[in-house]
């Protein structure tokens, strides 16, 4: 297991806001499409590679789904966990504000990804963003008990990229937060059932999610159609895994 130094904390803040408010806040309404979607404000950074696939990448900026429709939560009698996969198909699902907030996490831990990948001999790594939540004062996480099961098989991380110092310290406050992006040596097939796990904590519903993600990919589609922003072949810059 490769643990690379926590690296640009005053990222964490933002991306623990988002991964854990709907959390708090589960009834939360999906957020609203405009008519004439713009493009996300994603940086030219975030231009790297997630995941692989094949077929047409999906335009950035017509999803309408929210973090609840593609976070996998696990919970203990201390802690909650909570993964969202970063897998640019996926994420583009997402409305423009989530899906432009978790590109540029991934894209802004980029080199510390690559170096992972480098070590181990894994050019286009799966990627996972992991968040741990204190339900109790002084909880104490273990990272490397997240796995993930696809297609038969078991995956554990071969690297953890943590999102500022407080992951390091493997301890929680009550409603203290620490995350970190796991990286895989293969990439995760959003378009598969999955299970996830946190030692004896399991969550197998990925299987319910896959018929919203592929109506959302047609509304994606559609919106893109509509809006005259025809859908591009991915790259080795900008590859999808969505596509079967």
């Amino acid at each position: 297991m490769i643990r690379v130094r926590a690296v640009g904390p005053a990222l964490a803040p933002v991306v623990a806001t988002l991964l854990f408010a709907l959390t708090l806040a589960p009834g939360c309404a999906r957020a609203q499409v405009p008519t004439r979607p713009t493009a996300p404000a994603t940086p030219a950074a975030a231009d790297t590679p997630l995941e692989p696939g094949g077929g047409e990448l999906l335009p950035a900026g017509f999803g309408s789904l929210n973090q609840n429709d593609v976070a996998v939560r696990l919970r203990t009698p201390d802690l909650e966990v909570r993964i969202v996969l970063l897998d640019e198909g996926l994420l583009r699902l997402l409305a423009p504000d989530s899906y432009a907030a978790l590109h540029q996490t991934a894209a802004s831990r980029r080199a510390a990804i690559d170096s992972v990948g480098r070590q181990r001999g894994v050019s286009v790594p799966g990627l996972a963003l992991v968040g741990f939540y204190g339900l109790r004062q002084g909880v104490q996480f273990d990272p490397q008990l997240v796995t993930i099961t696809a297609r038969g098989r078991i995956l554990r991380p071969i690297g953890i990229v943590p999102l500022g110092a407080a992951f390091n310290t493997q301890q929680l406050d009550l409603r203290g937060q620490a995350m970190a992006i796991y990286v895989f040596e293969e990439t995760i097939p959003v378009t598969e059932p999955l299970g996830f796990a946190y030692g004896v904590a399991r969550n197998d519903d990925w299987a319910r999610r896959l018929p919203v993600l592929e109506r959302e990919r047609q509304r994606v589609l559609a919106r893109a159609r509509a809006a005259g922003a025809a859908p591009a072949e991915p790259t080795a810059e900008h590859p999808d895994s969505t596509r079967r």
